[in-house]
């Protein structure tokens, strides 16, 4: 569903994505991890269409991110760190305009918006505006927009940031539900969530890969260290920004 080939993003001196190759099948969920300034954001907007890459080649859903990236923005659902939303806007009307602009209008797009908005337990504050909602709220309603017309693939950033620990619970069980439905990207600083969701884990240092790999086989090769243990091992020094 996802094939990274030699992908690379520089700007002037600084390599922020250095030469990095990945694939992961239908179905699955990654664990995308790093240290801040790993150039984990960078290689999601590059896979989104949001950033042209320096050089390397990304498909997703067969499509190439840089010659059809329209069509691979129709099968992918991203969630920045931080959700572009419209603070003057109700829940009910930001996810209504997702849907128009995944071409889902009328009827058809009012149903899409309460689809999802059950989907992230945002029933009881749809008409609420979103500019006066909590950080969790809203981290809320930019993951109902990204499940807008049941994309492909799912390219989650920091997914759980700023929710409590009962919204957690459920957002991870969520994602947990959605695997084998859509392929999935998650980047997250909670090893406990990657341990919990995920299949694979592809951890990166400094633009370069470390490691992709199951997470049965990576604890196979670290035997009796946790997830966290085998971070910071295999990612000892210092990071640069990115």
């Amino acid at each position: 569903m996802i094939q990274v080939k030699n992908l690379t993003k520089r700007y002037r001196d600084l390599v922020a994505v250095d030469n990095l190759s990945f694939e992961l099948g239908a179905g699955e969920i990654l664990g995308f991890l790093g240290p801040n300034g790993a150039g984990k954001s960078t290689t999601m907007k590059i896979l989104t269409g949001f950033m042209p890459a320096t050089s390397g080649s990304a498909t997703v859903a067969g499509f190439d991110v840089f010659d059809a990236p329209i069509e691979v923005k129709r099968r992918v659902g991203y969630l920045p760190e931080n959700p572009p939303l419209y603070p003057e806007l109700s829940v009910r009307r930001c996810l209504q305009f997702a849907c128009e602009l995944k071409g889902l209008g009328g009827r058809q797009g009012r149903a899409e918006a309460d689809r999802v908005a059950a989907l992230a337990s945002l029933e009881g504050v749809m008409d609420r505006l979103v500019g006066n909602m909590s950080k969790g709220y809203r981290q809320r309603v930019g993951l109902a927009q990204a499940l807008v017309g049941d994309p492909d693939v799912l390219v989650l950033d920091e997914p759980t940031s700023g929710l409590d620990p009962s919204q957690y619970r459920e957002v991870r069980e969520l994602i947990r539900s959605l695997a084998g439905r859509h392929t999935i990207v998650l980047s997250t600083h909670t090893l406990t969530e990657v341990t919990a969701t995920c299949q694979k884990v592809l951890i990166i240092n400094e633009g370069r890969m470390v490691v992709c790999d199951t997470l049965e086989s990576l604890h196979a090769a670290h035997p009796g260290a946790t997830l966290e243990e085998i971070f910071i091992s295999l990612t000892a020094g210092t990071a640069r920004a990115a």
